[in-house]
């Protein structure tokens, strides 16, 4: 390892990524550490990380606490005091290098919130809504939210569950391009394991006591104060084609707030079905027991 590297041990969740792993792999040159966890890919996802030099771990997920992350971070000793979790199909750029590559020297934050710029079906969204993630903090500084799941889905990765973090936090500007070419087919299929996993999560989150609600992040208590409200998929997809002028992006972003469209409001139907179901259940014990 020579001086002039990032310390930043660069931390990517895998299973079955090689359609998208390469082009991650090829930006992180500039870091000092890269692992991979890897979920028993059957494609060429480990071979691929092991001929750029980086190390797999492998993880078995028995459906309980923890997950993917967490396990990690539990379990393992990066080389060095920061940590980023990066998707594989995000791609660090240049300027978010050298802006991260400052930032984590002598420095009072804990941990940095990050920047994203979509792509969807092939095209550069300029517009919308835009994304942001905790993802780059101090090691030993925190875990993502423990949430002590059953096996609700197949996500052995920590998706939606935010970083709870000891101490203040900053932001980078340079944004980190996030480029899925697996087809629109895998984003349905993964939005739609998304949409069971929020039902889930809500549910639990409403029989939560106070304090575990506190701790959650303020765009997390307006999303799970108003998702289940019927008007709410609609009123995200219109905000981000109208309001944040998604329809400048064309026919990506019409489809991009559709798609969003048809998340929301699955998991508003999926709440839905589950109250109703909950209800005859509870009618039908009264009538037993009357």
């Amino acid at each position: 390892m020579t001086s002039d590297l990032i310390p930043i041990t660069i931390v990517i969740p895998t299973r079955n990524e090689e359609a998208n792993l390469a082009k991650c792999l090829r930006a992180l040159g500039r870091f000092s550490e890269v692992v991979l966890i890897d979920s028993a890919s059957t494609d060429a996802t480990c071979s691929i990380a092991e001929s750029f030099g980086y190390r797999v771990i492998n993880f078995a997920w028995n459906g309980q606490f923890p997950k993917k992350r967490n396990w990690y971070l539990l379990n393992h000793k990066p080389k060095n005091a920061w940590v980023l979790f990066l998707d594989a199909d995000e791609i660090v750029t240049d300027a978010f290098c050298t802006e991260v590559a400052a930032a984590v020297q002598n420095t009072a934050h804990a941990g940095y919130w990050l920047n994203y710029r979509n792509y969807f079906l092939g095209k550069k969204l300029r517009f919308g809504i835009p994304q942001r993630k905790l993802a780059l903090f101090r090691v030993g500084s925190g875990l993502y939210e423990r949430i002590e799941e059953a096996a609700w889905s197949n996500l052995d990765m920590e998706i939606h569950e935010h970083p709870q973090i000891e101490g203040s936090l900053g932001e980078l500007r340079a944004p980190i391009d996030h480029n899925d070419d697996r087809g629109i087919l895998k984003q349905i299929e993964r939005h739609r394991e998304y949409a069971i996993w929020e039902c889930a999560r809500i549910n639990l989150l409403e029989a939560a006591p106070t304090g575990q609600l506190a701790k959650l992040t303020s765009r997390q208590k307006l999303k799970y104060r108003l998702i289940r409200s019927p008007i709410f998929a609609a009123a995200y997809a219109i905000f981000q084609y109208f309001g944040r002028l998604g329809c400048l992006d064309g026919y990506a972003g019409l489809q991009y707030a559709l798609l969003k469209f048809w998340y929301f409001n699955l998991i508003a139907v999926l709440l839905r079905q589950n109250r109703e179901a909950e209800a005859r259940l509870t009618q039908s014990s009264s009538q037993y027991t009357s």
